[in-house]
């Protein structure tokens, strides 16, 4: 399932949320290179976060493959720098392409709840979290952890105490079969959410890469936490969608799921 769009109108112009993206998309040209190598890799190594160079719980010099031909060799140094610097690169197109694409759908519904400047600081604050929560959950580990997947999750577990009964539009591909089903926030999110939490546990005491559940869960909670502190009650009072209270079914134009 891959969310289109949803049934959730704005009122603030979203310059913050086009900021991010910006400032993403300007990141990967610039200082990942498109995704070419070696450029990416080094990118990865210099400005990922490696938990273990962090916590200094690797030795120095101990090199860590992130694909073939390329490893990251973990530093004497820890790199306080990283867990921000971490969730504005990311590991290849799909992967800033997806993230991007959920910030879009999900971003602009939040910044609308709390204002520009609040939106930038609840979202730095989520993307921290996330990467506590990845650095926690692996404190050995010599991978590199990038990629705006935290700080989003922390839109989305935002978006769903905001917003939980506005629908959803999905994108459903069963084999050869394509179709679009609309469902509640809560639905959709809590089924990401669920998905999150089965994939870090199944990857607890593993060594190797991969999708940074831990991260995702991390920024989610963060975000649900986060949201009464930041949200602007003024702004929040005008929305129609707000809370619980859900006055219209979904845009007739697309199938309704009951």
């Amino acid at each position: 399932m891959f969310p289109i769009r949803d049934d959730n109108p704005h009122f603030l112009t979203p310059v913050t949320t086009w900021a991010i993206i910006g400032l993403n998309a300007l990141v990967w040209v610039l200082v990942q290179g498109l995704g070419s190598e070696p450029t990416l890799s080094r990118s990865v190594c210099t400005l990922g976060l490696i938990p273990g160079e962090l916590l200094q719980t690797v030795p120095e010099g101990t090199a860590f493959p992130i694909s073939p031909g390329q490893a990251c060799v973990v530093g004497g140094t820890p790199g306080w720098h990283t867990p921000l610097t971490s969730m504005f690169l990311h590991g290849g197109w799909f992967h800033i392409i997806g993230n991007m694409w959920f910030l879009w759908i999900f971003g602009n519904n939040v910044e609308d709840a709390m204002g520009h400047a609040r939106f930038v600081l609840f979202y730095l604050a989520c993307g921290l979290a996330a990467a506590f929560a990845q650095v926690v959950s692996s404190p050995a580990s010599g991978v590199p952890m990038v990629g705006a997947s935290g700080a989003i999750g922390g839109v989305m577990g935002a978006y769903v105490i905001l917003y939980p009964r506005v629908h959803v539009h999905l994108l459903l591909i069963l084999g050869f079969y394509v179709t679009t089903v609309a469902v509640p926030a809560v639905w959709m999110l809590g089924y990401w959410l669920l998905i999150q939490l089965v994939g870090g546990f199944g990857s607890l005491g593993g060594e190797g890469g991969g999708v940074a559940f831990w991260a995702h869960v991390g920024g989610f909670l963060a975000g649900v936490v986060l949201i009464p502190v930041f949200r602007n009650k003024r702004l929040l009072a005008r929305h129609p969608f707000h809370g619980w209270s859900r006055r219209e079914p979904p845009t007739q134009s697309w199938r309704r799921v009951s």
